[in-house]
């Protein structure tokens, strides 16, 4: 798996398919293979990249004093973009993945050409009721890694704390075991895990609000009505804040939409690529 080495560490990535950049943020433990489905149909047409962002199930730990708060994580991506020389980019963003593909839209937009919004994080719920007890948990050192341990267990992961809410499909529990193996293998990964948690709450992404709502770029917004964790009028009232902003509906789904309906939202994000073509650059625009 390909590397590069940002200021805040070291982020292995997937990097398949030719054609318009589309890089895919995924959520809290878990990697960039969770979006294999869509990335296996869009590839054909499109660059798709797929970054193991530092959330927990990341392979190598970050710097000690990296910043990994949700803006610093934001930070992190528009720095990946830089540094793979990414230009008018297809941001897909899923579960946490949304909340930082908010941010770095609001904060960095420079090398975002269209923005993709499926189901995660929007306005004040951040994390969702189910796992707010894991914010002063992580404040406590080593109680996260006891408070995890269960997930070691496949029976567990059903649980609505765990995994079980995320999707109507049976879970993939061969990759979610390397996405454990991961957290519990490195106590590097744990702190990274830790100080990313110790970060969420009600404000940071109400505190990006007004700026989002200046983002001109067009805007998918694909969400669940099924969705337990992250309401569907959330993305209705995103949708309606942002300029150029549509939103479509993918029935039968929970959060995972790139699990439960990996064909349609294959179709939603190529069509909507296709039909939103985006100018390059004018040289010398850009800078890191």
């Amino acid at each position: 798996m390909p590397q590069i080495t940002l200021d805040q560490g070291t982020v292995h990535y997937q990097d398949i398919g030719n054609g318009e950049p589309t890089v895919f943020l995924h959520g809290y433990l878990m990697d960039g293979r969770l979006w294999a489905p869509v990335v296996d149909r869009l590839a054909p047409d499109f660059r798709c990249i797929t970054p193991d962002l530092p959330l927990g199930a990341h392979r190598t730990p970050m710097d000690p004093d990296a910043d990994l708060s949700l803006p610093g994580i934001a930070r992190l991506v528009a720095d990946l973009l830089v540094a793979l020389d990414l230009r008018q980019v297809t941001l897909v963003g899923n579960d946490l993945g949304t909340a930082i593909a908010q941010l770095v839209a609001a904060d960095h937009p420079e090398r975002i050409g269209r923005l993709v919004l499926t189901d995660g994080e929007c306005f004040d719920n951040c994390p969702p009721n189910w796992f707010k007890p894991l914010v002063p948990i992580s404040k406590v050192p080593g109680l996260l890694h006891l408070t995890l341990q269960p997930l070691r267990l496949r029976a567990a992961r059903r649980l609505p704390s765990a995994y079980g809410l995320l999707t109507e499909r049976p879970l993939p529990h061969d990759l979610i075991d390397d996405w454990i193996q991961a957290f519990f293998g490195a106590a590097g990964v744990r702190r990274d895990c830790a100080k990313v948690t110790r970060g969420f709450g009600p404000t940071v992404l109400l505190d990006a609000v007004d700026r989002l709502g200046t983002f001109d770029r067009p805007t998918l917004i694909a969400f669940a009505p099924d969705d337990r964790l992250f309401p569907f009028e959330h993305g209705e009232r995103i949708a309606e804040l942002m300029p150029r902003a549509r939103l479509e509906t993918v029935p039968n789904s929970r959060t995972w939409v790139m699990r439960d309906q990996p064909e349609l939202t294959a179709t939603l994000i190529g069509e909507f690529i296709r039909s939103t073509p985006v100018p390059a650059p004018p040289a010398g625009t850009l800078h890191p």
